[in-house]
């Protein structure tokens, strides 16, 4: 065996004389065989300005006085003002300066699809995939945001899709692996959170009409008027002398704690607080 079985590298034989060509030409094919690095893949006019030890991948469309006589595919090296033609090996990756792209020699042609899917059956990014979780990211936190790139519109919309009304678009809370909360289109068009205390009984915690934008609040059914609440309702208390400005806004209820007469209910009517007993102004 005078060559190497697999990058076809001379070998030094048994009594050869002048063993440093042999051994020179082993590096040289070492020197272009790992790690390749081309000039370009698609150049297809020979260039006339040589650079030493700059390599190339010819298209089927190469030309020139030496280019057109060696076989598409192949790597040309730049070596003593000529071209070397150099046959790539089955598995060779090269890395391609003009595109910034890797190919692959699969044995008959160079081939980029191993590395520019478009499509991935399931990423793992510091941890492992599975059928049900597809993309699985393990880390303290995961940032996603608009797009100052390319650039875009300064918008960051993160859109969860679903087949049909009755399947399900929502994000899921978990301790330990058992869900704690669920916000999203659960089973139908209204937004719902709805929260567990086992991970299998869940209660809705609110419910948001699709077509009205009403809300109920602990409970399943739809709601009838812009907050509905399947219970009973607790207003924040207050004492007299810490009453939040009644101006702020007509329609406001709060506890009065200690009103004349006893603790009552209040109201604003823009201006003032008023009982709901008698509608007399709070003292």
């Amino acid at each position: 065996m005078s060559q190497s079985p697999r990058l076809s590298l001379p070998l030094l034989m048994p009594q050869q004389a002048q063993r440093h060509l042999t051994l020179n030409d082993a590096f040289r094919l070492l020197d272009v065989l790992v790690q390749t690095a081309v000039v370009s893949a698609t150049r297809s006019d020979e260039p006339s300005s040589l650079v030493e030890g700059e390599l190339y991948i010819l298209p089927p469309s190469a030309a020139g006085a030496h280019w057109g006589e060696m076989e598409p595919g192949s790597l040309a090296l730049v070596e003593n003002g000529g071209f070397v033609e150099i046959a790539p090996v089955k598995g060779q990756i090269a890395y391609v300066a003009d595109t910034r792209t890797l190919l692959l020699f699969d044995g008959a042609a160079w081939d980029p699809e191993p590395f520019a899917r478009d499509e991935w059956p399931a990423i793992g990014i510091n941890a492992e995939p599975s059928t049900a979780n597809r993309l699985t990211v393990a880390a303290d936190a995961e940032l996603l945001t608009y797009d100052a790139r390319t650039p875009g519109s300064g918008d960051a919309r993160k859109v969860v899709n679903k087949q049909a009304a009755e399947r399900t678009a929502s994000v899921l809370f978990q301790t330990g692996f058992s869900a704690r909360a669920e916000l999203g289109l659960i089973g139908e068009d209204r937004l719902a959170l709805r929260v567990s205390a086992d991970g299998e009984t869940f209660r809705s915690a609110l419910k948001a009409d699709a077509a009205q934008g009403y809300v109920s609040v602990a409970q399943e059914a739809a709601p009838v008027c812009a907050l509905d609440v399947g219970g009973a309702v607790r207003v924040a208390a207050y004492l007299k002398s810490a009453l939040p400005p009644a101006s702020a806004g007509a329609g406001q209820v709060v506890f009065v704690s200690d009103e004349a007469g006893g603790a009552v209910l209040a109201f604003s009517d823009g201006a003032a607080w008023r009982r709901v007993t008698d509608r007399a102004i709070v003292t």
